[in-house]
């Protein structure tokens, strides 16, 4: 990270040894520019100082570095936020709180992701090792995986009151991984995504057979394309989280019957 101070003197060399002095540096390690070449008046009289703007780097913490992004970005999107930052070494998980939680979160999560996304890059960025960067505003993603579990138990129960399989509408790598693990466990169903990104949509299926039958030979393949999507995601550093449909929070889930 870049500072710099302002330093007069009689000479542009006097005013530089001054900041070298105050911040204790030497020469090498900053950079100097002239913002105002000293004058002599005439007989003496009414001389000018030179003013110099010292420039140096300061070394972050990797915490700082996030909060120092974090505000700067803030600033120029005119949001007003407060930076609530958690170091747990494998991670650091940041909580935003302000008076615009829309502004912060976006449609469909999309400003709250691409925080997140900048935040991960300009922090990683030429780093010896990788740190992986959790963002959240108003505690959205907890309750963004609340909504999608209870969707899944929802849909869950249709497909076993009706005896027919279903289809979620799309959703992204991160929100399937949701539906996938909060099923997984279910005696009698199973899911497996069909599709092709953006449109790719999860299958609640009845009866833990009927995925193989439906799917034949392509079920590792599907499963192993999930799993790769969910390794890119984290690698990202990006949960790709969606906001309530109005559907949802009338309690009811997105479905449609798969044929």
């Amino acid at each position: 990270m870049q500072k710099f101070i302002e330093m007069s003197g009689r000479t542009e060399e006097e005013a530089i040894e001054a900041a070298l002095n105050q911040l204790g540096l030497m020469r090498d390690d900053v950079s100097v520019e002239i913002i105002e070449q000293a004058k002599s008046g005439f007989l003496g009289l009414k001389s000018t100082p030179a003013v110099v703007k010292v420039i140096y780097e300061i070394k972050e913490s990797r915490t700082e570095k996030v909060e120092s992004f974090l505000r700067g970005l803030l600033e120029r999107m005119d949001v007003e936020a407060d930076v609530e930052i958690t170091d747990n070494e494998d991670a650091i998980n940041v909580a935003l709180t302000g008076k615009e939680p829309g502004a912060l979160i976006g449609r469909r999560g999309e400003t709250l992701d691409a925080i997140q996304h900048l935040t991960n890059y300009v922090v990683n960025r030429g780093a010896s090792g990788r740190v992986r960067i959790n963002l959240d505003a108003e505690n959205y993603r907890q309750r963004r995986n609340e909504t999608l579990e209870n969707l899944a138990a929802k849909t869950a129960g249709k497909v076993i009151k009706y005896r027919r399989n279903m289809t979620l509408d799309p959703m992204n790598a991160y929100e399937r991984h949701v539906i996938h693990s909060a099923l997984q466990e279910h005696e009698n169903i199973s899911t497996y995504s069909v599709g092709s990104e953006p449109n790719r949509r999860i299958v609640v299926v009845y009866g833990r057979n009927d995925r193989d039958n439906n799917r034949g030979g392509n079920r590792s393949k599907s499963r192993s394309d999930e799993r790769e999507e969910i390794r890119k995601v984290e690698h990202d550093g990006v949960s790709g989280i969606e906001d309530e449909t109005a559907a949802e929070s009338a309690g009811q889930p997105q479905y449609r019957e798969w044929r």
